[in-house]
Protein backbone atom coordinates (compact mmCIF):
# COMPACT_ATOMS: atom_id res chain seq x y z
CA UNK A 1 0.00 0.00 0.00
CA UNK A 2 1.18 3.52 -0.82
CA UNK A 3 -0.53 5.03 2.19
CA UNK A 4 -2.02 3.99 5.54
CA UNK A 5 -5.55 2.77 6.12
CA UNK A 6 -8.53 5.11 5.85
CA UNK A 7 -11.30 5.07 8.44
CA UNK A 8 -13.55 3.08 6.15
CA UNK A 9 -10.81 0.56 5.44
CA UNK A 10 -10.16 0.25 9.17
CA UNK A 11 -13.81 -0.55 9.90
CA UNK A 12 -13.86 -3.11 7.08
CA UNK A 13 -10.64 -4.69 8.36
CA UNK A 14 -12.35 -5.69 11.61
CA UNK A 15 -14.68 -8.02 9.70
CA UNK A 16 -12.09 -10.75 9.40
CA UNK A 17 -13.60 -13.68 11.28
CA UNK A 18 -11.91 -12.95 14.62
CA UNK A 19 -13.23 -14.70 17.74
CA UNK A 20 -14.47 -11.98 20.09
CA UNK A 21 -16.81 -12.98 22.92
CA UNK A 22 -19.05 -10.64 24.88
CA UNK A 23 -22.01 -11.23 27.14
CA UNK A 24 -22.05 -14.98 26.50
CA UNK A 25 -21.94 -14.88 22.72
CA UNK A 26 -19.51 -14.63 19.84
CA UNK A 27 -19.64 -11.25 18.11
CA UNK A 28 -19.99 -11.64 14.34
CA UNK A 29 -19.22 -7.99 13.52
CA UNK A 30 -17.31 -5.96 16.09
CA UNK A 31 -17.72 -2.78 14.06
CA UNK A 32 -21.53 -3.04 14.17
CA UNK A 33 -22.14 -4.39 17.67
CA UNK A 34 -23.48 -1.83 20.22
CA UNK A 35 -20.73 -2.82 22.67
CA UNK A 36 -17.99 -1.72 20.27
CA UNK A 37 -19.28 0.26 17.30
CA UNK A 38 -18.71 3.86 18.47
CA UNK A 39 -15.30 3.11 19.95
CA UNK A 40 -14.38 1.55 16.60
CA UNK A 41 -15.54 4.72 14.91
CA UNK A 42 -13.44 6.82 17.25
CA UNK A 43 -10.44 4.85 16.00
CA UNK A 44 -11.60 5.20 12.40
CA UNK A 45 -11.67 8.95 12.92
CA UNK A 46 -7.96 8.86 13.71
CA UNK A 47 -7.21 7.01 10.47
CA UNK A 48 -9.29 9.50 8.48
CA UNK A 49 -7.27 12.34 10.02
CA UNK A 50 -4.15 10.91 8.33
CA UNK A 51 -5.77 11.76 4.99
CA UNK A 52 -7.39 15.06 6.01
CA UNK A 53 -5.48 18.16 4.80
CA UNK A 54 -6.41 19.92 8.05
CA UNK A 55 -4.41 17.37 10.07
CA UNK A 56 -2.05 15.79 7.56
CA UNK A 57 0.94 18.10 7.94
CA UNK A 58 1.06 17.61 11.72
CA UNK A 59 0.35 13.88 11.62
CA UNK A 60 2.27 12.51 8.66
CA UNK A 61 5.62 12.40 6.90
CA UNK A 62 7.05 10.49 3.95
CA UNK A 63 7.93 6.84 4.48
CA UNK A 64 11.57 5.76 4.26
CA UNK A 65 10.76 2.26 2.98
CA UNK A 66 10.84 3.13 -0.71
CA UNK A 67 7.11 2.68 -1.32
CA UNK A 68 6.60 6.37 -2.09
CA UNK A 69 3.85 6.79 0.50
CA UNK A 70 3.41 8.56 3.80
CA UNK A 71 2.92 7.42 7.37
CA UNK A 72 2.13 8.65 10.85
CA UNK A 73 5.26 10.47 12.04
CA UNK A 74 5.74 8.22 15.05
CA UNK A 75 6.14 5.15 12.85
CA UNK A 76 9.59 6.35 11.71
CA UNK A 77 12.60 6.38 14.01
CA UNK A 78 13.92 9.78 15.05
CA UNK A 79 17.36 11.09 14.07
CA UNK A 80 17.37 14.25 16.18
CA UNK A 81 15.37 16.39 18.59
CA UNK A 82 13.48 18.07 15.74
CA UNK A 83 12.14 14.67 14.65
CA UNK A 84 10.99 13.94 18.20
CA UNK A 85 9.30 17.34 18.53
CA UNK A 86 7.38 16.64 15.30
CA UNK A 87 6.46 13.17 16.57
CA UNK A 88 5.25 14.66 19.84
CA UNK A 89 2.91 16.99 17.96
CA UNK A 90 1.61 14.06 15.91
CA UNK A 91 0.91 12.06 19.07
CA UNK A 92 -0.80 15.05 20.69
CA UNK A 93 -2.86 15.78 17.56
CA UNK A 94 -4.31 12.27 17.57
CA UNK A 95 -4.83 12.39 21.34
CA UNK A 96 -6.83 15.61 21.07
CA UNK A 97 -9.32 13.84 18.78
CA UNK A 98 -10.26 11.65 21.75
CA UNK A 99 -9.56 14.35 24.38
CA UNK A 100 -6.82 12.10 25.79
CA UNK A 101 -9.27 9.34 26.77
CA UNK A 102 -7.94 6.61 24.47
CA UNK A 103 -4.47 5.55 25.55
CA UNK A 104 -3.84 2.59 23.26
CA UNK A 105 -4.31 4.20 19.88
CA UNK A 106 -2.29 2.78 16.94
CA UNK A 107 0.64 5.13 17.57
CA UNK A 108 1.18 3.60 21.04
CA UNK A 109 2.66 0.47 19.47
CA UNK A 110 4.71 2.62 17.12
CA UNK A 111 6.91 2.93 20.21
CA UNK A 112 8.43 -0.44 19.36
CA UNK A 113 7.58 -0.73 15.68
CA UNK A 114 9.57 2.39 14.80
CA UNK A 115 12.73 0.81 16.28
CA UNK A 116 12.66 -2.52 14.46
CA UNK A 117 14.66 -1.48 11.40
CA UNK A 118 17.40 0.72 12.87
CA UNK A 119 17.82 -1.72 15.79
CA UNK A 120 17.23 -4.94 13.82
CA UNK A 121 20.57 -6.42 14.86
CA UNK A 122 19.32 -6.57 18.45
CA UNK A 123 17.05 -9.46 17.40
CA UNK A 124 19.91 -11.62 16.16
CA UNK A 125 18.77 -14.46 13.90
CA UNK A 126 15.36 -12.77 13.58
CA UNK A 127 16.71 -9.42 12.37
CA UNK A 128 15.08 -9.77 8.95
CA UNK A 129 11.74 -10.40 10.62
CA UNK A 130 12.16 -7.17 12.57
CA UNK A 131 12.88 -5.26 9.36
CA UNK A 132 9.81 -6.69 7.59
CA UNK A 133 7.50 -5.87 10.49
CA UNK A 134 8.90 -2.34 10.56
CA UNK A 135 8.14 -1.98 6.84
CA UNK A 136 4.59 -3.32 7.23
CA UNK A 137 3.91 -1.04 10.21
CA UNK A 138 5.28 2.10 8.59
CA UNK A 139 3.48 1.67 5.29
CA UNK A 140 0.02 0.66 6.56
CA UNK A 141 -0.09 2.01 10.16
CA UNK A 142 -1.84 -1.10 11.50
CA UNK A 143 -3.50 -1.11 14.90
CA UNK A 144 -1.61 -3.38 17.31
CA UNK A 145 -2.14 -4.29 20.92
CA UNK A 146 0.36 -5.86 23.25
CA UNK A 147 -0.06 -8.16 26.24
CA UNK A 148 3.07 -8.64 28.35
CA UNK A 149 1.75 -9.29 31.86
CA UNK A 150 0.73 -12.74 33.05
CA UNK A 151 -2.78 -13.37 34.40
CA UNK A 152 -3.13 -12.77 38.17
CA UNK A 153 -3.33 -16.50 38.92
CA UNK A 154 -1.26 -17.96 41.80
CA UNK A 155 0.96 -14.88 41.93
CA UNK A 156 2.75 -16.17 45.02
CA UNK A 157 3.17 -19.64 43.46
CA UNK A 158 3.78 -19.11 39.73
CA UNK A 159 5.04 -22.67 39.36
CA UNK A 160 1.44 -23.78 39.93
CA UNK A 161 0.17 -21.66 37.03
CA UNK A 162 2.39 -23.02 34.27
CA UNK A 163 -0.63 -24.12 32.26
CA UNK A 164 -1.93 -20.53 32.31
CA UNK A 165 1.12 -18.64 31.00
CA UNK A 166 1.89 -18.34 27.28
CA UNK A 167 4.12 -21.26 26.31
CA UNK A 168 5.31 -23.21 23.27
CA UNK A 169 3.40 -26.45 22.76
CA UNK A 170 5.56 -27.62 19.88
CA UNK A 171 8.04 -26.49 17.26
CA UNK A 172 7.63 -27.32 13.58
CA UNK A 173 9.57 -26.58 10.42
CA UNK A 174 7.11 -23.78 9.68
CA UNK A 175 6.86 -22.19 13.11
CA UNK A 176 5.61 -22.55 16.66
CA UNK A 177 2.36 -23.79 18.18
CA UNK A 178 1.56 -21.65 21.24
CA UNK A 179 -1.05 -21.78 24.02
CA UNK A 180 -1.82 -19.78 27.16
CA UNK A 181 -3.34 -16.49 28.29
CA UNK A 182 -2.29 -12.89 28.78
CA UNK A 183 -3.68 -9.85 30.59
CA UNK A 184 -4.92 -7.31 29.84
CA UNK A 185 -5.27 -6.86 26.08
CA UNK A 186 -6.51 -3.27 25.91
CA UNK A 187 -8.51 -2.42 22.77
CA UNK A 188 -7.66 -5.88 21.41
CA UNK A 189 -11.08 -6.32 19.81
CA UNK A 190 -10.27 -3.41 17.46
CA UNK A 191 -6.68 -4.34 16.60
CA UNK A 192 -5.07 -6.16 13.68
CA UNK A 193 -2.19 -7.86 15.52
CA UNK A 194 -1.02 -8.59 19.03
CA UNK A 195 2.57 -8.47 20.27
CA UNK A 196 3.31 -11.06 22.97
CA UNK A 197 6.30 -11.71 25.18
CA UNK A 198 7.27 -12.48 28.78
CA UNK A 199 9.29 -10.51 31.26
CA UNK A 200 12.93 -11.52 30.94
CA UNK A 201 13.11 -13.46 34.21
CA UNK A 202 10.37 -15.89 33.19
CA UNK A 203 11.50 -16.17 29.58
CA UNK A 204 15.14 -16.91 30.39
CA UNK A 205 14.32 -19.55 33.01
CA UNK A 206 12.02 -21.70 30.88
CA UNK A 207 12.65 -22.67 27.26
CA UNK A 208 8.94 -23.14 26.56
CA UNK A 209 8.32 -19.48 27.45
CA UNK A 210 11.34 -17.97 25.72
CA UNK A 211 9.50 -16.44 22.78
CA UNK A 212 8.56 -12.99 21.50
CA UNK A 213 6.22 -12.78 18.51
CA UNK A 214 3.35 -11.15 16.61
CA UNK A 215 0.12 -12.84 15.60
CA UNK A 216 -2.93 -11.57 13.70
CA UNK A 217 -6.16 -11.22 15.68
CA UNK A 218 -8.02 -13.62 13.40
CA UNK A 219 -5.46 -16.42 13.82
CA UNK A 220 -7.25 -19.76 14.37
CA UNK A 221 -7.30 -20.50 18.08
CA UNK A 222 -6.93 -16.88 19.26
CA UNK A 223 -9.85 -15.89 21.53
CA UNK A 224 -10.82 -12.61 23.18
CA UNK A 225 -13.16 -12.73 26.18
CA UNK A 226 -14.11 -9.09 26.75
CA UNK A 227 -14.94 -7.34 29.99
CA UNK A 228 -18.17 -5.43 30.40
CA UNK A 229 -18.65 -2.71 27.81
CA UNK A 230 -19.30 0.80 29.10
CA UNK A 231 -20.36 1.78 25.60
CA UNK A 232 -22.98 -0.99 25.71
CA UNK A 233 -24.21 0.17 29.11
CA UNK A 234 -24.52 3.73 27.83
CA UNK A 235 -26.42 2.61 24.72
CA UNK A 236 -28.86 0.56 26.80
CA UNK A 237 -29.54 2.98 29.64
CA UNK A 238 -28.71 6.50 28.61
CA UNK A 239 -27.78 8.86 25.78
CA UNK A 240 -24.59 10.56 24.59
CA UNK A 241 -25.68 13.59 26.67
CA UNK A 242 -25.61 11.43 29.81
CA UNK A 243 -22.42 9.45 29.01
CA UNK A 244 -20.40 11.50 26.50
CA UNK A 245 -17.06 9.75 27.13
CA UNK A 246 -17.95 6.15 27.91
CA UNK A 247 -20.35 5.89 24.96
CA UNK A 248 -17.56 6.45 22.38
CA UNK A 249 -14.09 6.07 23.97
CA UNK A 250 -14.32 2.69 25.73
CA UNK A 251 -11.06 0.81 25.07
CA UNK A 252 -12.51 -2.57 25.88
CA UNK A 253 -10.02 -4.77 27.73
CA UNK A 254 -10.00 -8.51 27.12
CA UNK A 255 -8.65 -11.79 28.40
CA UNK A 256 -6.45 -12.90 25.50
CA UNK A 257 -6.28 -16.67 25.03
CA UNK A 258 -4.17 -18.67 22.59
CA UNK A 259 -5.43 -22.23 22.07
CA UNK A 260 -2.73 -23.89 19.97
CA UNK A 261 -2.21 -20.86 17.75
CA UNK A 262 0.27 -21.43 14.93
CA UNK A 263 2.91 -18.68 14.70
CA UNK A 264 5.06 -18.86 11.54
CA UNK A 265 8.77 -18.19 11.95
CA UNK A 266 8.53 -14.88 10.09
CA UNK A 267 6.35 -13.52 12.94
CA UNK A 268 8.93 -14.35 15.64
CA UNK A 269 11.31 -11.71 17.06
CA UNK A 270 13.08 -13.88 19.62
CA UNK A 271 13.14 -17.57 20.49
CA UNK A 272 15.19 -19.60 22.94
CA UNK A 273 16.56 -18.76 26.37
CA UNK A 274 19.94 -17.77 24.96
CA UNK A 275 18.34 -15.41 22.47
CA UNK A 276 15.84 -13.72 24.80
CA UNK A 277 17.16 -10.21 25.52
CA UNK A 278 17.28 -9.61 29.29
CA UNK A 279 17.25 -5.84 28.91
CA UNK A 280 14.42 -5.58 26.38
CA UNK A 281 12.48 -2.62 27.90
CA UNK A 282 15.43 -0.23 27.70
CA UNK A 283 17.75 -1.70 25.06
CA UNK A 284 14.95 -2.01 22.51
CA UNK A 285 13.78 1.56 23.10
CA UNK A 286 10.38 0.26 24.21
CA UNK A 287 10.37 2.01 27.59
CA UNK A 288 11.55 5.31 26.13
CA UNK A 289 8.94 5.17 23.37
CA UNK A 290 5.90 4.03 25.34
CA UNK A 291 6.61 6.62 28.04
CA UNK A 292 6.96 9.37 25.42
CA UNK A 293 3.64 8.47 23.88
CA UNK A 294 2.01 7.93 27.27
CA UNK A 295 3.21 11.20 28.78
CA UNK A 296 2.15 13.24 25.75
CA UNK A 297 -1.29 11.64 25.71
CA UNK A 298 -1.55 12.05 29.50
CA UNK A 299 -0.71 15.74 29.20
CA UNK A 300 -3.52 16.18 26.65
CA UNK A 301 -5.88 14.40 29.04
CA UNK A 302 -4.82 16.77 31.83
CA UNK A 303 -5.53 19.72 29.50
CA UNK A 304 -9.06 18.37 29.20
CA UNK A 305 -9.53 17.64 32.92
CA UNK A 306 -8.12 21.01 33.95
CA UNK A 307 -10.41 22.86 31.57
CA UNK A 308 -13.38 20.76 32.67
CA UNK A 309 -12.67 21.42 36.36
CA UNK A 310 -12.40 25.15 35.72
CA UNK A 311 -15.77 25.19 33.95
CA UNK A 312 -17.40 23.00 36.62
CA UNK A 313 -16.33 25.44 39.34
CA UNK A 314 -17.55 28.40 37.31
CA UNK A 315 -21.00 26.92 36.73
CA UNK A 316 -21.54 26.72 40.51
CA UNK A 317 -19.52 29.92 41.30
CA UNK A 318 -17.17 27.68 43.27
CA UNK A 319 -14.30 29.39 41.45
CA UNK A 320 -14.74 32.42 43.72
CA UNK A 321 -13.48 30.56 46.82
CA UNK A 322 -9.79 30.90 47.59
CA UNK A 323 -9.43 27.26 48.66
CA UNK A 324 -10.87 26.05 45.36
CA UNK A 325 -8.59 28.40 43.43
CA UNK A 326 -5.61 26.92 45.29
CA UNK A 327 -6.60 23.35 44.41
CA UNK A 328 -7.29 24.26 40.78
CA UNK A 329 -3.81 25.81 40.78
CA UNK A 330 -2.38 22.48 41.94
CA UNK A 331 -4.07 20.71 39.04
CA UNK A 332 -2.70 23.30 36.62
CA UNK A 333 0.79 22.77 38.09
CA UNK A 334 0.52 19.01 37.52
CA UNK A 335 -0.59 19.68 33.96
CA UNK A 336 2.45 21.92 33.44
CA UNK A 337 4.77 19.30 34.93
CA UNK A 338 3.73 16.50 32.60
CA UNK A 339 3.92 18.73 29.54
CA UNK A 340 7.42 19.70 30.71
CA UNK A 341 8.42 16.04 31.05
CA UNK A 342 7.08 15.27 27.57
CA UNK A 343 8.92 18.30 26.17
CA UNK A 344 12.15 17.20 27.84
CA UNK A 345 11.81 13.72 26.34
CA UNK A 346 11.63 15.32 22.91
CA UNK A 347 14.12 18.17 23.23
CA UNK A 348 16.88 16.40 25.19
CA UNK A 349 17.02 12.98 23.50
CA UNK A 350 19.32 10.10 24.32
CA UNK A 351 21.80 9.07 21.62
CA UNK A 352 21.16 5.52 20.42
CA UNK A 353 22.26 3.18 17.60
CA UNK A 354 23.21 4.06 14.00
CA UNK A 355 22.60 7.78 14.45
CA UNK A 356 19.11 7.37 15.89
CA UNK A 357 17.88 9.00 19.08
CA UNK A 358 15.37 7.96 21.75
CA UNK A 359 13.21 10.11 24.04
CA UNK A 360 15.03 11.12 27.22
CA UNK A 361 14.96 8.16 29.60
CA UNK A 362 15.27 10.14 32.85
CA UNK A 363 12.14 12.14 32.00
CA UNK A 364 10.42 8.95 30.88
CA UNK A 365 11.13 7.25 34.21
CA UNK A 366 9.91 10.32 36.11
CA UNK A 367 6.64 10.20 34.17
CA UNK A 368 6.20 6.48 34.93
CA UNK A 369 6.76 7.05 38.64
CA UNK A 370 4.73 10.23 39.11
CA UNK A 371 1.70 9.96 36.80
CA UNK A 372 -0.21 7.25 38.73
CA UNK A 373 -0.29 9.25 41.97
CA UNK A 374 -0.89 12.52 40.12
CA UNK A 375 -4.00 11.12 38.47
CA UNK A 376 -5.35 9.92 41.80
CA UNK A 377 -4.65 13.32 43.31
CA UNK A 378 -6.54 15.13 40.54
CA UNK A 379 -9.58 12.91 41.06
CA UNK A 380 -9.38 13.59 44.80
CA UNK A 381 -9.33 17.34 44.17
CA UNK A 382 -12.37 17.12 41.87
CA UNK A 383 -14.27 15.17 44.52
CA UNK A 384 -13.37 17.75 47.17
CA UNK A 385 -14.13 20.97 45.36
CA UNK A 386 -16.92 20.01 42.95
CA UNK A 387 -18.43 17.87 45.70
CA UNK A 388 -22.21 17.27 45.63
CA UNK A 389 -22.57 19.11 42.33
CA UNK A 390 -21.24 15.91 40.73
CA UNK A 391 -24.44 14.03 41.61
CA UNK A 392 -26.97 16.86 41.94
CA UNK A 393 -28.28 15.73 38.57
CA UNK A 394 -31.41 14.27 36.96
CA UNK A 395 -31.34 10.69 35.70
CA UNK A 396 -31.31 11.37 31.96
CA UNK A 397 -32.24 13.70 29.14
CA UNK A 398 -35.76 12.23 29.23
CA UNK A 399 -36.41 14.52 32.20
CA UNK A 400 -36.13 17.49 29.84
CA UNK A 401 -38.95 16.06 27.75
CA UNK A 402 -41.38 16.14 30.67
CA UNK A 403 -42.55 19.75 31.12
CA UNK A 404 -43.46 19.16 34.76
CA UNK A 405 -39.91 18.00 35.58
CA UNK A 406 -38.14 20.45 33.31
CA UNK A 407 -39.70 23.52 34.94
CA UNK A 408 -38.34 22.39 38.30
CA UNK A 409 -34.94 21.68 36.83
CA UNK A 410 -34.79 25.11 35.22
CA UNK A 411 -35.26 26.70 38.65
CA UNK A 412 -33.50 24.37 41.07
CA UNK A 413 -30.59 23.11 38.95
CA UNK A 414 -29.78 26.35 37.17
CA UNK A 415 -26.16 27.35 36.81
CA UNK A 416 -24.37 30.37 38.19
CA UNK A 417 -23.15 33.27 36.06
CA UNK A 418 -26.23 33.24 33.83
CA UNK A 419 -25.73 29.62 32.76
CA UNK A 420 -28.95 27.69 32.09
CA UNK A 421 -29.89 24.37 33.69
CA UNK A 422 -29.36 22.29 30.57
CA UNK A 423 -25.85 23.61 30.04
CA UNK A 424 -25.02 23.05 33.72
CA UNK A 425 -26.39 19.49 33.64
CA UNK A 426 -24.55 18.74 30.40
CA UNK A 427 -21.27 19.92 31.91
CA UNK A 428 -21.73 17.98 35.15
CA UNK A 429 -22.72 14.81 33.29
CA UNK A 430 -19.43 15.08 31.42
CA UNK A 431 -17.56 15.58 34.70
CA UNK A 432 -19.29 12.55 36.26
CA UNK A 433 -18.36 10.38 33.28
CA UNK A 434 -14.75 11.58 33.68
CA UNK A 435 -14.34 10.98 37.43
CA UNK A 436 -17.35 9.12 38.87
CA UNK A 437 -18.69 6.52 36.45
CA UNK A 438 -17.54 2.92 36.02
CA UNK A 439 -15.73 4.14 32.91
CA UNK A 440 -13.91 6.67 35.11
CA UNK A 441 -13.00 3.99 37.63
CA UNK A 442 -11.44 1.88 34.92
CA UNK A 443 -9.44 4.90 33.74
CA UNK A 444 -7.96 5.45 37.17
CA UNK A 445 -6.99 1.77 37.32
CA UNK A 446 -5.41 2.12 33.86
CA UNK A 447 -3.43 5.27 34.65
CA UNK A 448 -2.18 3.76 37.91
CA UNK A 449 -1.07 0.40 36.53
CA UNK A 450 -0.50 0.31 32.79
CA UNK A 451 3.19 1.23 33.04
CA UNK A 452 3.83 -1.40 35.74
CA UNK A 453 3.03 -2.08 39.37
CA UNK A 454 3.27 0.76 41.87
CA UNK A 455 6.49 -0.74 43.29
CA UNK A 456 8.10 -1.73 40.01
CA UNK A 457 7.92 1.71 38.42
CA UNK A 458 9.77 3.25 41.38
CA UNK A 459 12.21 0.53 42.34
CA UNK A 460 13.58 0.67 38.77
CA UNK A 461 14.67 4.25 39.31
CA UNK A 462 17.41 3.40 41.80
CA UNK A 463 18.71 0.48 39.76
CA UNK A 464 18.78 2.47 36.53
CA UNK A 465 20.33 5.53 38.18
CA UNK A 466 23.10 3.26 39.47
CA UNK A 467 23.58 1.71 36.03
CA UNK A 468 23.76 4.95 34.05
CA UNK A 469 26.02 6.75 36.52
CA UNK A 470 23.57 9.48 37.50
CA UNK A 471 23.29 8.25 41.11
CA UNK A 472 27.09 8.32 41.35
CA UNK A 473 27.05 11.95 40.23
CA UNK A 474 24.61 12.74 43.01
CA UNK A 475 26.64 10.98 45.70
CA UNK A 476 29.83 12.56 44.33
CA UNK A 477 28.29 15.95 44.98
CA UNK A 478 27.74 14.97 48.61
CA UNK A 479 31.32 13.67 48.83
CA UNK A 480 32.59 17.02 47.59
CA UNK A 481 30.70 18.74 50.38
CA UNK A 482 32.04 16.30 52.99
CA UNK A 483 35.59 16.90 51.75
CA UNK A 484 35.30 20.63 52.49
CA UNK A 485 35.77 20.08 56.23
CA UNK A 486 36.84 17.66 58.95
CA UNK A 487 36.65 17.56 62.75
CA UNK A 488 39.33 20.29 63.00
CA UNK A 489 37.61 22.80 60.71
CA UNK A 490 37.59 23.78 57.05
CA UNK A 491 39.86 21.78 54.74
CA UNK A 492 38.96 23.84 51.71
CA UNK A 493 40.94 27.13 51.96
CA UNK A 494 38.01 29.11 50.55
CA UNK A 495 36.58 29.30 54.08
CA UNK A 496 38.32 30.39 57.28
CA UNK A 497 38.20 28.20 60.36
CA UNK A 498 37.21 30.18 63.49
Amino acid sequence: MARPLTGRAFIDSLRDGRDVFFNGERIDDVAAHPAFRNSARSMARLYDALHDPAHQSALTCATDTGNGGYTHRYFRHARNADDLVAQQEAIASWARLTYGWMGRTPDYKASIMNTLDVNAGYYGAHADNARQWHKLAQETVPFMNHALANPPIDRARPEQAQDVYIHIDEETDGGLVISGAKVVATSAAFTHYTFLSHHAGIARSDKSRAVMFFTPMNAPGLKLICRNSYEYQAAQASSPFDAPLSSRFDENDAILILDRVFVPWENVLSHGTDAMPPDFPTASGFMHGTSFHGCTRFAVKLDFLTGLLSKALHVTSGDEFRGNQVMLGEVIALRHMFWSLANTMARQPDRWVHGAVLPNLHAALAYRALAPDAYGRIKEIVHKIVASALIYLPSSTRDFDNPEIDRYLSRYVRGSNGIGHRERIKLMKLMWDAVGSEFAGRHELYERNYMGSHEEIKVHLQAMASADGSLAQMTDLVDQCLADYDEHGWVNPVWQTP
